[in-house]
């Protein structure tokens, strides 16, 4: 029925295609949840590029999250593609961190955040250094056990989670290269743009989290949070 109702709207204006789109997602959430879909079936994207925007709604209402901190980078305006904005509208209590190293693009964030609670950095962000992650979030009042971490730089996204020490937040998204087969373990570097699926969910668990759904981008939970999902880890 899904399927018909997406087939139907291409022959509708795009003005009005978002709204059916979310009204279809509405009233099929119930029966997937009945059906034990797995989180990939939730996709939905509000902002987001590949359905992000419905699985963290879907990983939020299984956590009982309903307010707290996220943290995204490059942020750009806040809204472009953006993994977290859709929180932010919610008009539930989110506040964010939202990390953006150019300039011109900041300028588009600070307009963002004049309407949210958004608290814009103007930063690179690396794995070292007075930009390494975990000195940009000192600067900030964000709690160590923040809610949401979404990383996405194209490049050196396994070496900025690697090392982030002093903050453990609950759910990461993080994108990694799904053109590498899965089994093989390839680590960005000056040889490798892109960190393979089975390289980023060993560091997963490394530091303590559990792979839980791929959309190209990852979701990883905490462990001591994994069993309230009810869902199969990926591996």
């Amino acid at each position: 029925m899904e399927k018909l109702f997406l087939k139907i709207l291409k022959y509708i204006p795009k003005s009005v295609k978002h709204f059916i789109k979310l009204g279809i997602f509405r009233l099929t959430v119930p029966i997937k949840r009945f059906q034990h879909v797995p989180l990939k079936g939730f996709k939905f994207n509000y902002f987001s590029q590949n359905g992000e925007d419905g699985i963290i709604e879907e990983i939020f209402r299984r956590l009982d999250i309903n307010s707290g901190w996220i943290v995204e980078f490059g942020a750009w305006d806040g809204k472009c593609t953006s993994n977290t904005f859709h929180l932010l509208e919610s008009k539930k209590p989110f506040s964010a961190v939202y990390i953006e190293g150019d300039k011109n693009r900041y300028q588009d964030l600070l307009q963002t955040a004049k309407g949210y609670p958004i608290i814009p950095v103007n930063s690179y962000v690396a794995p070292d250094g007075e930009n390494s992650l975990d000195l940009i979030l000192n600067k900030t009042p964000i709690p160590k056990n923040f809610e949401l971490l979404s990383v996405d730089v194209d490049g050196i996204d396994y070496h900025l989670w690697k090392s982030l020490k002093n903050y453990t937040p609950k759910i990461v998204i993080i994108e990694t290269d799904m053109g590498i087969p899965i089994g093989v373990k390839q680590i960005h570097s000056y040889k490798h743009r892109y960190t393979s699926y089975t390289s980023m969910v060993g560091l997963g668990n490394e530091k303590g989290y559990t792979c839980v759904c791929n959309v190209g981008n990852l979701f990883f939970v905490r462990n001591d949070l994994f069993s309230k999902l009810e869902v199969q880890a990926l591996t």
